[in-house]
């Protein structure tokens, strides 16, 4: 009798198992907003929808580009990207005169989640030239990013990246945050989450030489 029951019940273990590998990761929320995956699509589809969601989150226009200079080698690449709930396109190529940190997240991603309360800590205490901004990395989803950015505090610009105009940064997950000198050159990369607001700002003065 032992020798029958034991197979039945390595095969119930099995498919028990193999079910719980193909059951997706939990994701972090923040209090109010629901992660949706790129793979669905999108529930908003119109500019002026887009435009009343981004003016009711607070969220401000992109920094003006300058369309004429030269991009640089090792700076960021030479294409126009769109803003986050309509409003100014960005050259890329073309924003100098102000250090800046770029930060490329998406609502779907968990650990981008858990870093946003460090970014807009550090948003909100910033007073020196430091230009931050974000980048909706890879989601169909505007209006759900949009909330997030809401939720998430963010008062900062924040780039589209849906035809992954970054592509050329090899950015192929977010979180990740790059680091831009005045001049347009990069200085350096964070290809992690933060964990805390205090190393935000130490890489920061690491890679900017900016105090904040």
């Amino acid at each position: 009798m032992r020798a029958r029951i034991v197979p039945v019940v390595l095969a119930v273990w099995l498919l028990v198992a193999l079910a719980a590998c193909t059951e997706a990761p939990p994701v972090t929320r923040l209090p109010g907003v629901s992660a949706t995956t790129p793979a669905a699509q999108p529930t908003v589809e119109t500019t002026a929808d887009l435009r009343a969601l981004k003016k009711r989150a607070g969220l401000p226009d992109c920094p003006a580009s300058d369309p004429t200079i030269s991009p640089l080698a090792r700076g960021l690449p030479d294409v126009v990207v769109p803003c986050l709930g309509g409003g100014r396109e960005v050259r890329l190529a073309g924003l100098r005169g102000k250090p800046m940190m770029i930060n490329f997240w998406a609502q779907w991603c968990g650990p981008c989640r858990e870093e946003a309360p460090y970014l807009a800590e550090v948003a909100r205490h910033n007073r020196s030239d430091l230009m931050i901004m974000g980048v909706n990395f890879h989601d169909p989803y505007p209006d759900l990013a949009i909330e997030f950015a809401q939720q998430a505090d963010w008062r900062y610009p924040q780039l589209q990246d849906a035809d992954a105009g970054f592509s050329a940064l090899q950015v192929t997950a977010p979180p990740v945050t790059v680091f831009v000198r005045a001049d347009g050159s990069i200085a350096g990369w964070h290809r992690s989450r933060f964990t805390s607001t205090e190393q935000v700002k130490a890489l920061v003065q690491q890679n900017l030489g900016i105090t904040l």
